[in-house]
């Protein structure tokens, strides 16, 4: 179990470094999810389930969807094209 929790530690280390210097904002969202799953399932090892559950739903749910939205209303998303752009393109 002690070599468990150094793994998830060191993935945590991983996913913060990555997020951080990461060039595509989707990325950095994506791997925020995992650094909050993680953090997740650390707070279960350390027999805390109400901040557990609290991370999984806020940090991975809320915050992530928050971001995907944010991301799409300034365009830094490609969505569904419109009949428009996509006769534009031919």
């Amino acid at each position: 179990m002690e070599l468990f929790k150094i793994i998830l530690l060191l993935f945590l280390i991983i996913c913060a470094i990555f997020t951080s210097f990461s060039k595509n904002l989707l990325t950095s969202i994506i791997i925020y999810m995992a650094y909050s799953l993680i953090m997740s399932i650390i707070w279960i090892l350390l027999k805390s389930p109400d901040l557990a559950i609290t991370e999984a739903a806020v940090g991975a749910g809320v915050t992530s969807v928050l971001f995907f939205v944010t991301l799409k209303k300034i365009n830094a998303v490609k969505g569904d094209q419109t009949d428009e752009q996509i006769e534009e393109k031919l």
